[in-house]
């Protein structure tokens, strides 16, 4: 993925809570979203659109800030964490006290624990068992392409995306128990959205995929505490675990759901939008495929900026909510402290004044010096800053190994595509993908 450019340097700091008002979206523009029953983003979007990259909503007593500028983003994200925390979030009833919702000094300790695992020295330990999983991925995509059997190629970059990190935190293979029992997540994942954030009257279905779950994890943790020989990520907590008491079984336990959930859904669900763009822009699969032979610098370049649009117009997360600890002066704003504060990648990303035609699928934007803005608060599909997402390196190279596998043996011929997306944690095609291979 491109080299990210500096950020600009931070702007005189303003008296907290100095500035204008931030504009607000009128209450009949409220009203209308919700009698049409329309998606979120859609209202985000107007607000942008007629309010800019600092904008109100108003969607309970209090107005909501939605952030998509980028000198907002980076103040927000990258240079203020401190003001601008996380507070309790839905996948805490599936991640507990892992490092995605973790706060506070317990969040440091853990992602400094973690850290070390996805930069450098780390992740060359992980390299041989994406490699494998992206092999095993490519011998049943050959074998669909010999019998031509019908796919869902949602479903195949779910396996290769679970089955990569089942790798990097057991040693193992995935499994076809674990690959049924670990069908939950998805389920869970799905559900989150429409469950209560404090966790209370979860549905009997819900909590049935929870403790299916649970019995996976502990299954696993027991595996790793009888084989001290392993070197996998699940391994580095059960050590920490005999050395810290704050690692009891149930936080090891949310560690592993977390990097579980964290290290394939995304990864797979960026796959998927990247075969349904490519379906529609053959002439970028072949643009991928000129870049250079097997193997090369240059077609790895280009596979890595198919990715980085893909991610572009489908990032990790739509949303990033933040929660303002203090008063604050938002790029002339006035931000009251406890003001609910979103920021979302999905519309920086589709910004015409940041991204010329910016619904336009262009992977040499990537590669073209100039193509792309300069500023860091421009294109976040990981997030920004402290709390960025830990394994964007693990994401990128995996994603990358079983591209180059793949493109230049099959093309995807879809049955039938999604009308649409689907916006809940992630932004997920809101359908089934049903396939058969063509020929390369």
């Amino acid at each position: 993925m491109a080299t990210e450019a500096h950020p600009a340097p931070a702007p005189p700091p303003a008296a907290a809570g100095a500035g204008r008002p931030v504009p607000e979206l009128p209450a009949g523009a409220v009203a209308r979203w919700q009698a049409e029953q329309a998606d979120l983003v859609e209202l985000f979007a107007q607000a942008q659109r007629e309010l800019g990259g600092v904008a109100a909503v108003r969607l309970g007593p209090r107005p909501t800030v939605l952030v998509t500028d980028p000198e907002a983003v980076q103040h927000v994200l990258g240079r203020h964490p401190e003001r601008y925390v996380k507070r309790s979030h839905r996948a805490r009833m599936l991640a507990g006290e892992g490092v995605l919702s973790a706060t506070g000094e317990a969040w440091k300790r853990q992602r400094r624990l973690l850290q070390s695992q996805f930069t450098g020295t780390g992740m060359r330990r992980y390299e041989q068992r994406i490699a494998e999983a992206a092999r095993r991925t490519a011998d049943r995509w050959a074998q669909y392409a010999r019998t031509g059997e019908r796919f869902d190629v949602a479903e195949e970059m779910r396996y290769f995306a679970l089955d990569t990190i089942w790798r990097a935190l057991t040693g193992h293979p995935l499994d076809d128990r674990t690959d049924r029992e670990l069908a939950a997540v998805a389920r869970v994942v799905a559900a989150m959205p429409t469950l209560p954030a404090d966790g209370a009257g979860i549905p009997e279905a819900v909590r049935a995929d929870l403790a299916r779950i649970d019995a996976v994890a502990h299954a696993a943790i027991d595996a790793a505490r009888r084989a001290p020989e392993g070197d996998g990520l699940l391994r580095v907590l059960v050590e920490a675990g005999e050395e810290h008491p704050e690692y009891t079984d149930r936080l090891i336990r949310d560690e592993l759901v977390t990097l579980l959930v964290a290290g394939h859904e995304t990864t797979a669900t960026t796959l998927t939008w990247l075969f349904l763009l490519l379906d529609r822009h053959p002439e970028a699969r072949a643009w991928v495929l000129a870049a250079g032979p097997t193997g090369s610098a240059e077609r790895r370049e280009a596979v890595q900026a198919l990715v980085g649009e893909t991610l572009r117009l489908y990032p990790s997360a739509w949303i990033l909510p933040r929660h303002a600890a203090e008063a604050d002066t938002l790029v002339g704003h006035r931000i009251e402290a406890g003001t609910d504060v979103i920021v979302s990648p999905y519309l920086t990303h589709r910004d015409p004044a940041l991204w010329p035609d910016p619904e336009r699928f262009d992977p040499a934007r990537f590669t073209t010096p100039g193509a792309r803005p300069a500023h860091l608060g421009a294109y976040y599909p990981f997030g920004l800053g402290a709390r960025a997402c830990l394994g964007t390196q693990f994401a990128v190279r995996e994603t990358t190994a079983l591209l180059e596998l793949l493109l230049p043996a099959h093309r995807p011929r879809f049955l039938s595509t999604p009308a649409g997306a689907a916006y809940s944690i992630t932004v997920r095609p809101d359908g089934p993908t049903p396939a058969v291979l063509a020929g390369g």
